[in-house]
C-alpha cells in the first residue's frame, strides 16, 4: 500500500530569495504574497536559511531592550542587517520529499515549528506547513472508508468481501468482522492507521487461526 508522502501535500516551487536580497524587498515580498517566511537559496539552489516576519521585526523590537544580554546582542545584529544572508535563521528544518506524512506531522508537532522545507536530492522543491497537514484530516469519511476498503482490505490483504465491515465517523475507523488469520487482523489495524485522514482505529476484527 502506498503511504501518503510529503511530496503529495507540499506547496511546490515556493518563492525564494537570494542571500543578497535586501531587507525592503523581502518585507514587500512577504506582504504581497501573504506568507510569513521565505527560504534563502544560493546559486546552486541549495537551501541556506529562512527569513521570517520575526527576523524582520527585530528592528522594531530592539527599542524595547536596554540590557546587554546575549539575546539582546542577537537582536542588535538582526536589527542592523540589510540583506537576507544577515537576516536569515540557519540551519533550517527540512524534510525529504519521500518522507511519509505521519513522520512529517510528528516533526512539525515535536519540533514546535510552523513549516518544513522539502528537499529532493538536496535541492529545495517545496514547503510543508501545519495547515497542509491539517488538511489531510479534513478528508470526507466516505473517501477514507473507500480507500481503506480498496487499498488495505482488497488490494493488500486480499480479504473476502462480506467478511468484514468498515465504518468511519469523523476520522475514527471501526473495523468489524472475521478474518482467517490473527496476523491479518494485526496488519489490517496497522495499515488502516496509515491512511490519510484516519484519526484513530478501533480494531474489533476477530480471527480463526493464530499464526503469530
Amino acid at each position: 500500500m502506498d503511504v501518503l508522502s510529503v511530496g503529495a501535500l507540499m506547496t511546490a516551487n515556493p518563492i525564494a530569495v537570494a542571500p543578497d536580497t535586501e531587507f525592503r524587498e523581502i518585507a514587500a515580498l512577504l506582504t504581497r504574497e501573504r506568507i510569513s517566511a521565505v527560504p534563502v537559496v544560493d546559486r546552486r539552489g541549495a537551501l541556506v536559511g529562512v527569513v521570517s516576519e520575526a527576523d524582520l521585526l527585530h528592528k522594531e523590537a530592539l527599542s524595547d531592550h536596554t540590557a546587554h544580554s546575549r539575546e539582546v546582542r542577537r537582536y542588535r545584529r538582526k536589527a542592523a542587517a540589510l540583506r537576507a544572508a544577515e537576516l536569515m535563521t540557519s540551519p533550517v528544518r527540512t524534510v525529504d520529499i519521500d518522507t511519509p506524512m505521519p513522520a512529517a506531522a510528528r516533526a512539525l508537532a515535536d519540533g514546535a515549528v510552523r513549516r518544513l522545507f522539502v528537499l529532493d536530492q538536496g535541492k529545495l522543491v517545496g514547503v510543508l506547513s501545519r495547515r497542509d497537514v491539517l488538511d489531510v484530516f479534513l478528508r470526507p469519511d466516505a473517501d477514507v472508508r473507500e480507500e481503506i476498503d480498496n487499498e488495505v482490505f482488497q488490494r493488500v490483504l486480499g480479504a473476502t468481501p462480506g467478511t468484514y465491515s468498515i465504518t468511519v465517523d469523523n476520522g475514527v475507523v471501526t473495523l468489524l468482522g472475521l478474518l482467517e488469520r490473527k496476523s491479518t487482523v494485526t496488519s489490517a489495524g496497522r495499515l488502516t492507521e496509515l491512511v490519510a485522514g484516519v484519526l484513530g482505529v478501533r480494531n474489533r476484527l476477530d480471527f480463526v487461526w493464530i499464526d503469530e
